[in-house]
């Protein structure tokens, strides 16, 4: 049944579980219905409630029950590793509800962890030239970015960030900017428990987390919409 997000099945990570250890097309087909039900189907109503709330807070976020969800099957066409499903589901919210946007609302529920984030992820290289600069030229405008996210209890990810400072940019002496910099992505997470997944209360905290990210989105898309401009 569609409607309001509910919470996820209590046999949704058990369900993952099973799945990580047959990694068999056939045990999957046999249990497709618990996976519709415990897991599919839930993730579909969280992508609808929270595109409803996301609207009513002016967040700019958007996701379709069926287009927002990523697949469970893994893509093994030019991977080592071939099996064939993923240990995890996942779902992106975005500003024109497609899976091609940057400044995104990213959700996984899975076997290692379960987390939000809202991310610039692997933004092409116009748009990360233009947010380098941006650090910069006004590193006043990023250090209050920094500064409200840490009030929030929030601050950027590392993961991914260059060992050296791109070129063009070796005259940043500050150790702040020069960290910042040199990031690839622009990423705050949020850390799910997973015992929270099974009940309607995911939704507040979700929304509360993307609340506290806003100023990251803000800045995103305030130097995105120069780029686009020009």
């Amino acid at each position: 049944m569609e409607g309001a997000f509910k919470g996820f099945g209590p046999k949704a990570i058990p369900f993952l579980k099973a799945l990580d250890f047959h990694q068999s097309r056939e045990w999957f087909l046999e249990n497709r219905d618990l996976f519709e039900q415990e897991l599919r189907d839930p993730f579909g109503d969280l992508v609808d409630t929270l595109t409803e709330r996301f609207a009513k807070a002016d967040l700019g976020l958007r996701g379709d029950r069926k287009k927002s969800l990523f697949r469970i099957n893994r893509d093994v066409r030019f991977a080592k590793d071939k099996r064939p499903y993923n240990r995890h589901l996942s779902a992106i919210l975005s500003p024109d509800g497609t899976k091609m946007e940057q400044g995104v609302f990213y959700v996984h529920i899975g076997l290692e962890r379960c987390f939000a984030d809202i991310a610039w992820w692997q933004p092409e290289p116009a748009l990360l030239l233009a947010m380098r600069k941006a650090i910069a030229a006004k590193p006043d405008r990023f250090r209050a970015l920094v500064a409200a996210l840490k009030k929030n209890r929030l601050e950027l990810e590392t993961e991914g960030r260059m060992k050296r400072t791109p070129r063009g940019f070796e005259h940043i002496s500050d150790a702040d900017l020069v960290a910042a910099i040199r990031h690839r992505h622009f990423v705050v997470q949020h850390v799910i428990d997973p015992a929270g997944i099974h009940t309607a209360d995911l939704v507040d905290e979700l929304v509360d987390f993307t609340l506290r990210a806003k100023p990251l989105l803000d800045w995103g898309r305030a130097i995105e919409g120069k780029v686009l401009a020009g």
